[in-house]
């Protein structure tokens, strides 16, 4: 019984604690399964390390523009197959015998000299098309009849090799017939002709895939590597110039390497080796939560997005360099610095984008290169929606990554051959890829708003804009609280903006933080415009519990509408456990020192826990309780708006919320002087 009250008490830690060895493992995971080569080097720099001596014999292996210049050498030297279907080939026969003894019958009706004539003729039409047919007329892919060029023709279980000359084209047969036909009796006549062009057609035809598979045969039996380094030679010595010949060396050094301590015994080590690294880095993201972001690091689903958001870049970027590494640049990374700008700070942005490209580091090719790169993108990145108000800033970001990852490249290309004679087109199309897919973070952002229950800027924009419904329908049932709600928001705006927090979301909170008001607008005093108190008729206790519960009905309608939790926070805490003192100083008149239930007249919380929350309350009292001074003046709005921090201090009110004496003082001064220029009061300044 004490393990589970143990276990129910430290469910946070633990499941904190779950959470970033689940990061952790994944990620060891995701690691490729093989060592990692301890020398960093770069063609065209000097090589600043100790000299180095094959450890042992390796295979020289050839570059990417080497091997695809002999694949495509194999693929245009390949004599491609073609077979005949010599089944079709008699029942043709068979039916053109038929249409030929139609056309040359042998008749009795006739007479001697045409029945010979019949006779001939068809001796004639069958040894030319016996001739066209048993050659054979081919069927000739775009490139396949190049003069000199063979062809494997399949004659049952056996490959017999031709030039393409041996066979005749449909164009060639055409000739073949007329050519043949002007030599013997059937010159000049032209039903023959018509005939024998209807049964013109290709008998030897092309079989693709057998040729696709003799072409992958001779492709995957490419060497992979040209010359051959002695265990003991130099490579190179240190201070040498790295060039393209001990690039490519160095760089099949490197590779086979790799692959060996993967396959190797010494595998462990570098599993060891892996787990400590992501370890590392994934403590280091532990500490700065802990420190600097503590209120994201207790809370799960903040902390559950940035995992999610590490996993997917390192995920990605694993699964393309397993499967098509030449596509690395693709990976929209900058994802992730833009979606932790738009749901966090820059700051945290940047850490964690600096997080995640260090662990693809360990995976990626040229390390440092690619963090270089990708550190400034992510900073770019986070520059250009520092201050995010519109979703049209994705395509002004995904445009700045194009540019500098692009620039970027360049700069490498000219550090390296001082010149740009290895640009690669390609790796401008998958930049461009990258910045198109960087668009994703606007569904994304959208996703994770939901799920999370998180808020963004622009939702912010979205929600206090005075034209939606909900806000409508104050301004319709309920304008004198509409109007309250308009100057509540302007004030606390003002407030939060000197003493630090969100702006945008202390507006939304004070537009939305009194709409449990529309459902009995005339109960509260800013709507009634008739002179008529509906409280009149009620005891203290029912106005009381009117008053009260507006509260209560503004979340319930909130939620009703979709409105995003962190705005109904506002509605829950801008009274706290504050009582409606008006009525309840009414009940214990009325009781004449008789008991007086207070719960009755108190709200019911929670009580503020943040800033923003915090300012609402403060804002919200002191503007409500101007709206009653007789004659404002400078004496009594000083006075009124001291009273009220005291009064609310004093409660405890802020408690909860991360608000020191020094921003109450601010908030003090900012509210006088806001006030006396709602009123139009003016300091006396001594004469």
């Amino acid at each position: 019984m004490a393990f589970f009250t143990r276990l129910r008490d430290h469910l946070p830690l633990y499941t904190r604690i779950i959470m970033y060895l689940s990061l952790m493992a994944l990620i060891v995971m995701m690691f490729p399964r093989e060592g990692k080569f301890k020398y960093e080097f770069r063609k065209g720099k000097p090589w600043m390390h100790e000299d180095m001596v094959a450890p042992y014999d390796f295979g020289i292996y050839k570059d990417d523009d080497q091997i695809q210049r002999e694949k495509q050498s194999i693929i245009l030297s390949s004599s491609p197959y073609y077979q005949r279907d010599t089944l079709a080939e008699s029942k043709k026969r068979e039916s053109f015998l038929i249409e030929l003894d139609k056309l040359f019958p042998e008749n009795k009706s006739l007479t001697g000299s045409e029945q010979i004539f019949n006779k001939i003729a068809r001796e004639e039409a069958l040894a030319i098309y016996d001739t066209l047919f048993v050659r054979g007329i081919i069927e000739s892919p775009a490139g396949q009849e190049k003069n000199g060029r063979t062809l494997n023709l399949i004659v049952g279980n056996t490959v017999v090799v031709y030039p393409f000359s041996h066979f005749f084209t449909l164009q060639s047969a055409y000739q073949y017939l007329k050519k043949q036909a002007s030599k013997t009796s059937l010159d000049g006549s032209v039903q023959f002709m018509k005939f024998m062009e209807g049964t013109l057609e290709r008998n030897v035809r092309f079989n693709e895939n057998l040729t696709k598979i003799d072409i992958e045969e001779k492709v995957n039996a490419i060497p992979k590597t040209n010359g051959m380094i002695q265990q003991g030679e130099r490579i190179i010595s240190r201070g040498e110039l790295i060039t393209d010949e001990k690039y490519r060396i160095i760089e099949s050094l490197k590779k086979d390497y790799e692959e060996k301590l993967g396959l190797s015994a010494r595998f462990a080590g570098v599993l060891i080796g892996q787990i400590i690294l992501a370890g590392i880095s994934t403590l280091v993201l532990v500490f700065f939560l802990y420190f600097f972001r503590r209120e994201v690091f207790r809370d799960h689903k903040r902390s559950s997005l940035i995992l999610i958001l590490i996993l997917l870049a390192v995920g990605l970027t694993s699964l393309l360099l397993r499967t098509r590494p030449d596509l690395l640049y693709i990976v929209p990374i900058c994802l992730v610095p833009i979606i932790m700008r738009v749901f966090f700070d820059s700051r945290l942005a940047l850490y964690v984008h600096i997080i995640t490209i260090i662990l693809i580091g360990f995976m990626a090719p040229n390390g440092f290169e690619f963090i270089f790169q990708q550190f400034i993108a992510g900073i770019i990145t986070i520059f250009s929606v520092v201050n995010f108000q519109r979703r049209s800033q994705f395509v002004f970001s995904a445009f700045m990554i194009f540019i500098v990852y692009n620039l970027i490249y360049i700069g490498n290309l000219l550090v390296q051959d001082g010149d740009l004679n290895h640009f690669e087109i390609l790796r401008v199309g998958l930049y461009g890829g990258n910045a198109f897919l960087m668009l994703l973070a606007y569904p994304l952002i959208y996703i994770f708003e939901k799920t999370s229950g998180y808020i963004t800027e622009v939702t912010l924009l979205e929600i206090s804009d005075t034209n939606m419904p909900l806000l409508r329908e104050l301004a319709k049932k309920a304008p004198g609280t509409f109007q309250h709600s308009l100057q509540v928001a302007n004030l606390a705006e003002e407030v939060i903006r000197e003493i630090g927090g969100n702006p945008l979301l202390v507006r939304a909170g004070a537009l939305y933080h009194d709409i449990g008001k529309i459902e009995m607008p005339q109960y509260f005093i800013e709507n009634q415009v008739t002179g008529f108190n509906p409280h009149s008729e009620l005891t203290s206790e029912e106005s009381a519990a009117i008053i009260v519960s507006h509260v209560v009905k503004g979340v319930e309608k909130a939620r009703k509408q979709g409105i995003p939790e962190p705005i109904i926070d506002f509605i829950r805490t801008h009274h706290g456990t504050r009582r409606a003192e008006y009525f309840y100083k009414k009940s214990v008149d009325e009781a004449g020192g008789g008991h007086v239930d207070a719960d009755v007249f108190t709200y019911r919380g929670p009580i503020p826990f943040s800033r923003e929350t915090a300012v609402l309350m403060m804002c919200d009292s002191i503007e409500a309780a101007s709206r009653s001074l007789n004659k404002p003046d400078v004496e009594s709005i000083s006075n009124l708006v001291d009273r009220i921090f005291e009064s609310q201090v004093r409660d405890g009110q802020f408690n909860n919320s991360p608000i020191t004496l020094r921003d109450i003082a601010k908030a003090n001064r900012i509210l006088k002087n806001q006030l006396l220029h709602i009123y139009h009061l003016r300091i006396e300044y001594p004469r």
